[in-house]
């Protein structure tokens, strides 16, 4: 355990913004979700939106430093080769 001030302070700043980014990475994962759900579905309209929505949070959080961008980058990536299977 920590024995300064700052670095006890530290440790409730990081334990904060953990939960508070938790409830973002969770939220994407789900749109995400639905997203591969909606491509599996095979409704390419439904599909289209769905991914959309989820390359969208994506972005956001990657700008916000809650996921790495390259993480959003490799998500993104394998969300629109799935759409562009179904369109085809």
């Amino acid at each position: 355990m920590a024995n300064h001030k700052s670095a006890l302070k530290r440790i409730r700043q990081n334990e904060k913004r953990r939960e508070h980014n938790r409830t973002y990475r969770n939220r994407t994962r789900t749109l995400v979700k639905q997203a591969r759900q909606a491509i599996a579905s095979g409704n390419v309209e439904e599909a289209r939106e769905a991914t959309k929505a989820a390359v969208r949070d994506l972005d956001v959080q990657a700008s916000r430093g809650i996921i790495h961008s390259r993480n959003a980058a490799r998500r993104k990536s394998r969300l629109m080769q799935q759409l562009a299977q179904l369109e085809n």
